[in-house]
């Protein structure tokens, strides 16, 4: 497709949310700061509200007010709950250049930095059609003392500040790549890396760049079993040695 570098870009994040009231709103609001720094032509957030009984839904209505909109549903899948949310993007913000249309992922339970976009729009400006950032933990509380230690030493970044890791709370991508690669798979767990493996068999240039950092929760048990609170208690243990967590030897 035809695509003029010069035009503005247009943005839409997908957050996919399950009783997640403790934590939207700072979310959101985050995710509202990071657009406001982009001042992009046209911008719409998109709260999936998936299967939630707490005030998640409430919440998030609150602080999205005119900057988006809340689908609740029972996807029962983060994959799943990431296309709807993708889908109602590409609707609402209907522009005839999919090119210029950026489509950013983070998660209800993480907190992204007010450059969080224009760091992703600047590398998709210098040729990246896709980009997976990384993590930080908020806090590693209940994860045993050396827990911070012991993350940050398997957690591999290499030399040239890229990194093997993709992150469902920190990639985003053109639209017009999304659709090519086929969006979101409806799994449970490992959505991202599907995504990601379908956009590199696609032939697209991707960028893994560790300038594009997004804080989630370091909570020991997360919302989707393989997660990344299971990958995190998992990794921890390994370093820790069987003890941590009470497992016995």
């Amino acid at each position: 497709m035809w695509r003029n570098r010069h035009m503005p870009w247009s943005l839409g994040v997908v957050i996919p949310a399950h009783n997640e009231e403790d934590r939207i709103v700072a979310c959101v609001r985050s995710v509202r700061a990071a657009i406001d720094t982009c001042r992009p032509d046209k911008a719409w957030i998109v709260v999936v509200s998936d299967g939630c009984t707490d005030q998640t839904t409430r919440y998030a209505e609150s602080i999205l007010k005119q900057a988006g909109q809340v689908i609740e549903c029972r996807a029962g899948s983060a994959g799943a709950a990431r296309r709807i949310g993708a889908s109602a993007l590409l609707k609402s913000l209907a522009v005839p250049d999919l090119s210029r249309l950026w489509l950013a992922n983070t998660d209800a339970d993480t907190a992204v930095p007010p450059d969080w976009l224009s760091k992703q729009l600047r590398l998709a400006d210098e040729g990246a059609c896709a980009v997976a950032g990384i993590v930080s933990v908020d806090s590693f509380e209940g994860h045993g003392p050396n827990a911070a230690t012991n993350f940050a030493r398997s957690y591999v970044i290499h030399g040239d500040g890229t990194h093997p890791h993709v992150h469902g709370a920190n990639i985003g991508l053109r639209a017009d790549v999304y659709v090519d690669a086929g969006g979101w798979s409806d799994i449970a767990v490992g959505e991202d890396h599907h995504l990601w493996q379908r956009v590199l068999q696609r032939g697209w240039k991707v960028c893994s760049s560790a300038s594009s950092v997004v804080t989630t929760s370091g909570r020991l048990h997360g919302r989707a079993r393989g997660g990344f609170a299971d990958t995190l208690r998992e990794t921890l243990i390994v370093a820790e040695g069987p003890m941590l967590e009470g497992h016995a030897p």
